[in-house]
């Protein structure tokens, strides 16, 4: 996605954000299996499914375009590639609305192993996310919702042996379904644990009623649930590295969700006519268009660049992620909400689409924190 100049440096300003030839052959493939597996009609039947994702389908993501080993490395059985191909597969997903884990699974669980310093933690979990045989989660939120260490209440205990887990997670995404749950925990020493929770039926498990249907969350009870300890002594400092790389992909879906919501719109108001001629040529409607493409515009160059810094910049990664965030979630908002009231009346119905970007434009705002709370992470990391 991001094509870079010869004379590229750290601290240059010429980095050019466009797509190479083999990046575009790639978001080709993406977005032609996207409308052939996911067009609107399979995200309606999904969506009322108990699983809430296609098995099929995601097998078929593993098998034909291995995209859940996107990231990881090779020596853990993934591909290799970056996140700025990573933002590629996002985008198209957030514009076609896949529901299920992929997110979930192949980018936040993924990220979290990855940057938590336990190589054999991602010898043993990693290979099984790249082939799609294990859906994992993280376990992170409690009650109050907050993504922050502070918000971490549940309890870490040992007996020289093992360890036990006792607390209540909530708004765990994919929690009903995952194979593997990663699970964040305070220790008696008041440091902030990353545990593995392998046998899932030792969880107490029950979906959690959200606005989003496809992106599916759970409430996750642990009662001295036995668990493996895996990274260091304070596991913070990974997880929010982990916690920014999942920020910045997820504000890639939010782009490419904003960019259908204003294509709808767009195709709708060229057809819709009021008073003998279509309502895309009253200015009023024209100008609203034109504000939606240009915040969606910016929005995407903030996006790419933060999947860029997680590539090429890892010291700025923490900023530009939680400005991404940030302002993906405010453009995606907007798109979508201008999608239903430029279709009018029929933009209201159960019927049109508009109303499922709408929920995931939601939904995805609060997950890994809103706008307020990376926007506080942003002043925070330039020292404002």
């Amino acid at each position: 996605m991001i094509q870079e100049t010869d004379d590229m440096t750290p601290d240059s300003n010429s980095t050019v954000f466009t797509l190479t030839d083999d990046q575009r052959e790639f978001r080709s493939t993406v977005r032609a299996f996207l409308e052939h597996h996911s067009p609107e009609s399979q995200v309606r039947s999904v969506m009322e499914s108990e699983e809430g994702f296609d098995s099929a389908i995601w097998r078929a993501m593993a098998d034909q375009l291995s995209l859940q080993g996107l990231v990881i490395p090779e020596e853990y059985g993934g591909e290799g590639f970056g996140f700025a191909e990573l933002g590629l597969v996002l985008e198209e997903m957030g514009a076609a609305l896949l529901p299920g884990p992929y997110f979930t699974s192949a980018v936040l669980a993924a990220s979290v192993l990855l940057c938590s310093g336990d190589d054999e933690a991602c010898k043993r979990y990693l290979p099984g996310i790249a082939s799609g045989e294990t859906i994992a989660t993280l376990a992170l939120t409690e009650r109050s919702g907050r993504w922050d260490r502070d918000g971490i209440e549940t309890s870490a205990n040992t007996d020289g042996v093992g360890w036990a887990l006792r607390g209540t997670k909530h708004y765990v995404p994919e929690g009903s379904i995952a194979d593997l749950v990663l699970v964040v925990a305070r220790t008696d020493s008041g440091a902030v644990g990353l545990f593995v929770v392998e046998n899932t039926e030792e969880l107490g498990r029950r979906e959690q009623s959200s606005l989003d249907p496809t992106r599916r969350q759970a409430v996750v009870e642990l009662a001295d649930t036995a668990a493996v300890r895996i990274g260091c002594e304070d596991a913070w400092p990974g997880l929010r590295r982990a916690l920014s790389q999942a920020a910045a992909a997820l504000a890639n879906e939010q782009v490419g969700g904003a960019q259908r919501c204003l294509d709808q719109a767009v195709s709708y108001v060229k057809v819709r006519t009021q008073f003998g001629r279509p309502v895309g040529s009253f200015q009023a409607i024209r100008h609203r268009c034109a504000d939606l493409m240009l915040e969606i515009e910016c929005a995407r160059g903030v996006a790419q660049y933060a999947v860029h810094a997680i590539d090429n910049f890892p010291a700025e990664c923490e900023s530009a992620a939680a400005l991404a965030k940030a302002n993906c979630s405010d453009a995606f908002a907007r798109a979508a909400a201008a999608n239903i009231q430029l279709h009018g009346g029929i933009g209201f119905t159960w019927e049109h689409p508009a109303h499922m970007y709408f929920k995931r434009a939601k939904s995805s705002a609060h997950l890994l924190g809103d706008a307020k709370y990376h926007r506080a992470l942003l002043a925070d990391a330039i020292g404002v």
